[in-house]
C-alpha cells in the first residue's frame, strides 16, 4: 500500500512537471503576442536560453542553494550544499518527502520554478534589450538570487519560522512572492534602467499604443498558462493528496476567471472598450494572486482575491504609465503587483487569516523587496555602464530579429511595422 501511493503520488509530482514546463510555451506565445513582429525571434530565443540554462544552472549549484538542509543552530539566509545533486540514501525511496515523490523528481520540479523568474523579466524588457547583458543578468539572477530567495521560504530559512504574536511563518503557498515578486521586482528595476521603447511616450507625458502582432498568440499563451497553473499550484501540494489537490485546482480557477472578469468590466467602465489584452492579463492577475493561498481558501475567497486582482491589474498598467515606465506585456503589473496583493491575502482570507499573520506576510515581502530590487539594481546597473543594456536606435526601429539573428520570423509575410 505505502509504495502503490509513493508511486501514484510520484506519477501526479511528474505530470505536474510537465505542466510546469508547458507554462513556458504559454509565456513564450504571450511575449511575442503583444510585441511587433520584428522582434519575435529574438524573444523566442530569450524564453528558449532562460529554460536550458536556467535549468543547468538549477543543477550545478541552484538546488543546493535553494535546498541547504538549514540547522537550527544557522540563521537561516545563506547556506551552499556544494556543486552538483547527489541523492540522500533514502531519496528514492517512500522514506523520502512523506513519500511525495523522489529526489530526481524534486529537483526537476524546483528546477521548472526556477527558470519563471527570469522569464518575467523578459517580457517586461522586450523589443530593446541587448541579448549578452539578459544572457550575464539570467545567469546570475536565476543561478543566485532567485534560489537564495527562495530558500528563505520553501528552503527552511529564517522566513519559514519568522513569527509575530501568535502568527508562525511566512506563507506562500507556490510562489506570488517567491516565484512572481522575485522576477516582479527585477523587472520594474530593469525596465526603469532600460527605458520606454522608442515612441511610446510623447512630449506631453501622454502614452501612445504599441499593439502587438498577434492577439491570437496572446490568447494562447494565456489559455496555456492558466492550464500549466493546475501543475504550479497543484504540484506544490507536494503529493497527490485527492482533497488538497482539488481544492487548489478549483481555487487556481475560480481566481483566474474572477480576475478577467473583472479586469475587462473595470476597463469596459474606464476606457468604454472591450480590452482584450486586459481580460487576458486579467486571469494571470487573478492566477498569480491565488497563488500564495490557493490551499487556505475556500473558493468564495478565492473569487474575492482573484476579482480584486484583475482590479489591480487595469489600475496597475495606467500607474506604470503615468510613470513613463514602459511593459510592453504587463508583467510587472500581472507577477509585481498581483504578487504582492496575493501574499498579503494569506492574512486576510482563509485558515490562516489574522492580524498577526498580516504583519508576518508585509514582512516577507519587504523582505524579498528588499533583496531583489537591490539585486536587480547592482547587476543590471553594473551591466548598463560596462557592455551596456539597450541596443542602438537604428536595431531597435529596425527590428533585433535582423541585427542580433540575422534573420525574419515571418519571411513570406513581412511587414513594415516601426
Amino acid at each position: 500500500m505505502e509504495t502503490a501511493l509513493f508511486t501514484a503520488n510520484n506519477i501526479w509530482m511528474m505530470l505536474c512537471t510537465g505542466l510546469v514546463f508547458f507554462m513556458h510555451l504559454g509565456f513564450s506565445f504571450l511575449e511575442i503576442g503583444l510585441t511587433r513582429q520584428k522582434n519575435t525571434i529574438n524573444i523566442l530565443f530569450k524564453n528558449i536560453f532562460i529554460i536550458t540554462v536556467g535549468l543547468l544552472l538549477y543543477y550545478v549549484g541552484g538546488f543546493n542553494l535553494m535546498y541547504p538542509g538549514f540547522e537550527d543552530s544557522d540563521f537561516g539566509f545563506f547556506k551552499f550544499a556544494g556543486f552538483g545533486i547527489t541523492p540522500p540514501a533514502n531519496g528514492m525511496t517512500p522514506a523520502y518527502a512523506n513519500s511525495g515523490y523522489t529526489w530526481w523528481t524534486d529537483f526537476l520540479f524546483q528546477g521548472m520554478f526556477a527558470a519563471t523568474a527570469a522569464t518575467i523579466v523578459s517580457g517586461a524588457v522586450a523589443e530593446r534589450i541587448k541579448l549578452n547583458a539578459f544572457f550575464l543578468f539570467t545567469v546570475l539572477y536565476v543561478g543566485i538570487i532567485y534560489p537564495i530567495a527562495g530558500s528563505w521560504q520553501w528552503g527552511g530559512g529564517f522566513l519559514s519560522t519568522l513569527s509575530y504574536g501568535e502568527a508562525e511563518g511566512f506563507y506562500d503557498f507556490a510562489g506570488s512572492t517567491i516565484v512572481h515578486s522575485v522576477g516582479g521586482w527585477a523587472a520594474l528595476v530593469a525596465v526603469y534602467l532600460l527605458g520606454p521603447r522608442i515612441g511610446k511616450y510623447n512630449e506631453d507625458k501622454s502614452a501612445n499604443a504599441i499593439t502587438g502582432h498577434s492577439m491570437p498568440f496572446t490568447t494562447a499563451g494565456v489559455l496555456i498558462l492558466w492550464l500549466g497553473w493546475f501543475g504550479f499550484n497543484g504540484g506544490s501540494v507536494l503529493s497527490a493528496d485527492p482533497e488538497l489537490t482539488s481544492l487548489t485546482l478549483v481555487n487556481t480557477s475560480l481566481a483566474a476567471a474572477a480576475g478577467g472578469v473583472a479586469a475587462f468590466l473595470i476597463a469596459y467602465i474606464r476606457y468604454k472598450n472591450l480590452d482584450l489584452t486586459l481580460y487576458l492579463n486579467g486571469i494571470l492577475g487573478g492566477l498569480v494572486s491565488i497563488t500564495a493561498g490557493a490551499d487556505q481558501m475556500s473558493p468564495d475567497q478565492a473569487i474575492y482575491i482573484g476579482l480584486i486582482g484583475g482590479l489591480l491589474i487595469v489600475f496597475s498598467v495606467s500607474l506604470l504609465d503615468k510613470f513613463h515606465l514602459d511593459d510592453p506585456v504587463g508583467a510587472i503589473a500581472v507577477h509585481l503587483g498581483t504578487g504582492i496583493w496575493g501574499t498579503l491575502a494569506v492574512g486576510i482570507f482563509g485558515a490562516k487569516s489574522s492580524l498577526d499573520q498580516f504583519v508576518v506576510q508585509l514582512a516577507g515581502i519587504g523582505t524579498v523587496a528588499l533583496f531583489c530590487s537591490l539585486s536587480a539594481f547592482i547587476i543590471i546597473f553594473t551591466l548598463k555602464k560596462t557592455i551596456g543594456i539597450r541596443v542602438s536606435r537604428a536595431e531597435e526601429i529596425e527590428g533585433l530579429d535582423i541585427h542580433e539573428h540575422g534573420m525574419d520570423a515571418y519571411p513570406d509575410f513581412r511587414l513594415n511595422q516601426q
